[in-house]
């Protein structure tokens, strides 16, 4: 009798463990440091879709022999999965490296959905920086409502509430936010905000520190070498560490790659390789600015993988269209500590661990306001869930 009951206590904790771990308020083990060296400057780059065998597929079929993410110092993996699924999509991936926490699929910036206090969601690592007297901002090829960047921007049920999540951005507190066009833009509500309006790489040249901006390019801005008038990653990432870092407090920039998993939906071996080489540009420029500065954190990982590349004889091929489990790259510079080489932890935990990195012990953060329309405005009531 005993035993039986035992059996049934077990099996109720483990329910109350998921219940609250999927709403953000279970520490897992590995929460239980927090003394990792501290950096004024985050850069986070998020290759979309990107896993150890998309940089293998790219190093053999490019005749490269080392891509800059091979140089890293610290060099492990990120367990990727969401609340709903052990295959994450790129809503519920970009917020469990955004706010450390994982959710249900298709949700950016929110808690998985369990019929309670939906007027709280969690705090993004944009948000953070900013609440910490920060520069903040987001660089994407994917569209600016795409749903890495609005983890980084906005709080929304579903992915595809474009209309909602560019009005979050745009009355947000954000720096810069620059990207693809998506349809719900307006350069006259981006003007009321506050916000300048750029549209190719002269606009984007023009900027001078301290303005803010709302970039809406072509799709033209995933190539190595630039195209009709639109700036490269590489470019745009340059450009925008040299907006945000006058800011004595520092900043903070997430940069994502987003076509190696566009790319890699549609088996486009080429397509995907040529983006993910942009990306390693792209990294070795922020690389280059960290190496100068003396106090960035450069991260690099991945929200989920996608293709299943798989090395079949002497050839990496992909086997699926969608996205897998796999675990993908986590690669770190500018803090000893972060992680030990060759570690792997999990997604969520990654962005508590940026958060430590950048001052903040206490993170994941619940914002006890509605996430809808408007974000966090310094009425705000915080409470740590960590």
């Amino acid at each position: 009798m005993f035993a039986s009951f035992l059996g049934k206590l077990t099996a109720l904790l483990t329910v109350f463990v998921m219940f609250f771990e999927s709403f953000g308020m279970i520490v897992p083990s590995e929460n239980t440091r927090t003394d990792f060296e501290h950096c004024k400057n985050v850069i986070f780059m998020i290759g979309d879709g990107m896993g150890f065998n998309s940089l293998n597929k790219t190093k053999a079929e490019k005749q490269i022999e080392t891509l800059t993410m091979n140089t890293f110092p610290l060099q492990g993996a990120s367990q990727t999965r969401s609340s709903s699924s052990a295959v994450t999509d790129s809503a519920a991936g970009g917020t469990a490296l955004a706010c450390a926490i994982r959710t249900t699929n298709r949700f950016v910036g929110t808690y998985a959905y369990d019929g309670y206090d939906l007027a709280s969601h969690p705090m993004n690592l944009c948000e953070l920086a900013k609440s910490m007297g920060k520069t903040a901002g987001v660089v994407t090829t994917d569209s600016t409502s795409g749903a890495t960047p609005a983890s980084f921007s906005a709080h929304a049920h579903d992915r595809g509430d474009e209309a909602d999540i560019t009005f979050q951005q745009l009355r947000g507190d954000l720096d810069l936010i620059w990207g693809t066009r998506t349809d719900s833009f307006s350069e006259e509500t981006a003007t009321e905000y506050g916000f300048a309006s750029i549209y190719n790489k002269a606009d984007m040249d023009a900027l001078t520190e301290g303005s803010r901006s709302f970039g809406q390019f072509t799709d033209d801005v995933w190539h190595e070498v630039a195209k009709d008038g639109m700036p490269t990653m590489t470019e745009m990432t340059l450009k925008a560490i040299d907006l945000l870092d006058d800011d004595e407090d520092g900043f903070f920039l997430m940069v994502e790659g987003a076509h190696i998993d566009k790319k890699s939906h549609q088996n486009q071996g080429d397509g995907m390789t040529d983006a993910l080489v942009a990306f390693d540009q792209a990294i070795q420029a922020a690389l280059d600015y960290a190496a100068a500065d003396g106090d960035t954190l450069v991260i690099v990982t991945a929200d989920h993988e996608t293709g299943g590349i798989t090395l079949v004889g002497d050839e990496y091929v992909y086997t699926s269209g969608s996205h897998t489990g796999v675990d993908v790259p986590l690669l770190v510079y500018g803090c000893d500590n972060f992680i030990e080489n060759g570690q792997s932890i999990k997604n969520k935990e990654v962005s508590r661990r940026v958060a430590c990195a950048m001052g903040e012990t206490h993170f994941p953060i619940r914002v006890k306001e509605p996430a809808a329309h408007g974000g966090r405005n310094e009425d705000s009531i915080f409470s740590p869930v960590c």
